[in-house]
């Protein structure tokens, strides 16, 4: 483990105590206080560079006060274009941040576009009822009212998720403020019963980083190996990567839970990122507030079993990172300049990259994503109705380690990053995953679609959590 890894994980493992200190205390209290620590924890990782995170609260808060009323798009751009000026820096003779300041102007830049669409809906609702006249009620989810310049300080800052995620909304941050008889929702169990599995994943990422290390694939000896070699080699190095943010998910998201924070009733059926998807009223006493069940799918981040384990491509964006996809798909995909699915996911995963960084490698796997889910959807709709019950289960299975080999594939050019050792790699393992992809999907569109019924009939199986997908 690197230095920066050493401290990602102190300050993950400190944020569990803090947030059980901060639990149970009231709203000023938990607003000024977790502000106060995660501006604390800035400072010390970021130094001077803090200021890179100031100007982009205060360019998006001058945004949402001068245009509320189309912020979202104005916060989208003025952040994502501040990003390119932090990554270039260097370019300019600037000093280099550290990688903390990279990883806060990241969680930074999703929360502060949230803000803005928060806040622009909030000035469409109030429209709409000044032309109605008359009041429906608060819509879920729906902010109060315009947060102040100190409030939008308060939220950008807040130590939970600061450096890590998971992303969370203003609005989920508020219900955490103004959480009733937060004695009353449960922490330690749902906090054990999520950690269990971390130790063993540290284990086995420190294991597998050992024997099968990264910048072995950048030595000239490593492409005397023989093919079958290189293309196991893949196989670990992927098997690390997944391990290391498994446990650094899961210990972000505890720290979450022994605050309480994202907690609400399951008859909310919250999701990931964006929070409660059905309106559930507050409990009127303590006694009520003990016998509702909670969960903290609001702020899960990563689904480790169906990760590994769901059948295509498609499912496993779902189940990683699940917070951000949540962005992705609510402020990226839903808005792309296109309606083709393949050309909106394209779109989403250039602007993916582009959030993660400039290395090239970051752009070559994220936009062969794209020919994948194309080849995938193609060749299923034209051939998996044709099999029977027994061939379409050798299918799944088929298409479940052929998506594994090709999250493995894509993986290399996100921990390779430079075009060069990216290329270098995929060219030794003759771009497997590309030739089969365009293969996959010739051979989808020689075939064509199947009838309506067929297809229906021939669904892919479903993974165990494919009914909370189709809900989302």
């Amino acid at each position: 483990m690197s230095p920066e890894e050493w401290t990602y994980l102190v300050v993950l493992l400190i944020s569990i105590p803090i947030g059980f200190l901060f639990k149970k205390a009231g709203p000023g209290l938990k607003r000024w206080g977790a502000a106060a620590v995660g501006l604390g924890l800035t400072l010390f990782t970021c130094g001077p560079h803090t200021l890179h995170s100031l100007v982009t609260i205060l360019g998006t808060w001058a945004l949402i006060q001068a245009q509320p009323c189309s912020c979202h798009a104005l916060a989208l751009a003025w952040t994502f274009s501040y990003l390119l000026f932090f990554r270039a820096l260097s370019l300019l003779g600037l000093p280099t941040p550290t990688p903390f300041t990279n990883a806060v102007q990241l969680l930074l830049t999703l929360k502060l576009v949230s803000l803005a669409s928060e806040v622009q809906d909030l000035h469409v609702a109030q429209r709409k009822e000044m032309a109605s006249g008359f009041s429906k009620g608060p819509p879920l989810g729906l902010l109060p009212d315009v947060p102040s310049l100190m409030e939008t300080l308060s939220y950008s800052y807040c130590y939970v998720g600061i450096m890590t995620g998971p992303f969370f909304r203003y609005r989920t941050y508020l219900d955490w403020l103004e959480q009733p008889f937060p004695g009353a929702v449960p922490s330690l169990r749902p906090l054990l019963r999520r950690a269990w599995p971390a130790p063993l994943f540290g284990l086995l990422f420190l294991l597998s980083s050992h024997l099968f290390p990264l910048e072995a694939v950048r030595e000239d000896a490593f492409y005397a190996r023989p093919l079958p070699a290189r293309l196991f080699y893949m196989i670990p190095v992927f098997f690390a990567f997944r391990m290391r943010f498994y446990v650094a998910w899961i210990a972000a998201e505890c720290g979450c839970i022994a605050a309480g924070f994202g907690a609400y009733p399951v008859a909310a059926k919250a999701r990931a990122g964006g929070g409660p998807t059905l309106q559930c009223p507050p409990p009127s006493s303590p006694e009520t507030a003990a016998s509702l069940e909670y969960d903290y799918e609001t702020i899960r981040n990563i689904d480790c079993y169906n990760t590994d384990f769901c059948v295509t491509v498609r499912e496993g964006m779902r189940y990683w990172n699940m917070t951000v996809q949540w962005w992705l798909a609510q402020y990226i995909y839903k808005s792309a300049p296109a309606r083709s699915y393949v050309l909106r996911s394209a779109w989403t995963m250039l602007l993916s990259a582009y959030w993660h960084g400039l290395h090239p490698g970051y752009y070559l796997s994220f936009l062969t994503i794209p020919l994948c889910l194309a080849a995938e959807r193609q060749l299923e709709s034209a051939l998996r109705w044709r099999l029977g019950p027994g061939g379409q289960k050798a299918w799944d299975w088929v298409h479940w380690f052929l998506k594994m080999r090709a999250y493995d594939y894509m993986s290399m050019g996100f921990v390779l990053l430079s075009l060069r050792d990216t290329l270098h790699y995929w060219a030794s393992v003759y771009f497997c995953v590309h030739v089969l992809a365009l293969a996959a999907l010739g051979l989808g569109l020689a075939l064509g679609r199947g009838g309506p019924g067929r297809r229906k009939s021939g669904a892919p199986a479903p993974s165990p959590a494919s009914g909370k997908l189709r809900e989302e």
